[in-house]
């Protein structure tokens, strides 16, 4: 797959207005400081780093992932904003623990598989504002993040939780659908199931040299994940069965059995 300058450009620039846009939870803002546990080369690490820099934020990079070094640099560097997956999420809190370090103040958004709601309840009270995200390579990849409204934050602490291991809320700019495979919309109701299918300026144009698959990735003019998903009353898109995907950013999302045009 291939992207132009200027698609890498609006993701950033959408992107960084998504996480700006955030109100108690999430936000990113010229106040924090960065640093991925994410490689550099998994999917631009997100985007975050170019939205980083247009911020004009301070960026921590550790150049490896072992929980000690995460864990001195946060507190040393004062990292506030960071993203990976949950097994590293999962050894971070262990070292904090034995270092008897709280993690307050850090935002966390966690992708690459699911976001267990007792390892969210365990960084949560560690002090981490942990949530989850969804996209893929083909997406750039930000497609929904796992905002949560302030009124839902004041609710029932397990209500919060749930809502922040979802896939999330669309991204500005992104034309999201679940259809059937008559590419009909399917009911917001969180309980009706259909493929994600989507539209947004910078999701890639195709694969490299392989227009059929090309082809059948844009039919009907919408990329096409092969990810099955409902979509709550709220807004909120979540996944509606099984765990099984391929790589991503986010947490799993039943994939399609979808037969090509």
């Amino acid at each position: 797959m291939y992207y132009s300058h200027r698609q890498l450009m609006l993701h950033t620039l959408s992107e960084l207005a998504f996480v700006a846009l955030a109100g108690k939870q999430g936000r990113f803002s010229r106040d924090d400081v960065y640093m991925p546990i994410t490689p550099m080369f998994h999917v631009h690490s997100w985007g975050f780093p170019w939205a980083a820099t247009l911020a004009g934020v301070k960026q921590v990079y550790p150049g490896r992932y072992e929980p000690a070094l995460l864990l001195k640099l946060i507190k040393t560097e004062g990292v506030t904003f960071t993203h990976g997956v949950p097994t590293i999420l999962q050894m971070l809190l262990g070292a904090a623990a034995a270092a008897k370090t709280d993690l307050k103040g850090l935002k966390m958004v966690i992708g690459g598989s699911a976001l267990p709601k007792a390892l969210a309840r365990q960084a949560l009270e560690a002090g981490v504002d942990i949530f989850a995200a969804y996209g893929m390579s083909e997406t750039g990849p930000i497609i929904c993040v796992s905002q949560i409204r302030t009124e839902d934050l004041d609710g029932a602490p397990d209500g919060a939780v749930d809502i922040r291991a979802k896939a999330g809320i669309t991204a500005p700019l992104v034309d999201l659908r679940i259809v059937d495979p008559e590419m009909k919309d399917v009911a917001h109701d969180g309980k009706a199931s259909g493929e994600i299918v989507l539209r947004a300026p910078w999701l890639t144009q195709g694969y490299f040299n392989d227009p059929v698959a090309s082809e059948h990735l844009w039919a009907g003019g919408y990329l096409h994940t092969s990810d099955v998903a409902a979509v709550t009353p709220e807004g909120y898109v979540q996944d509606h069965r099984s765990r099984r995907c391929r790589s991503r950013i986010s947490s799993p999302i039943t994939r399609a059995s979808r037969k090509p045009p």
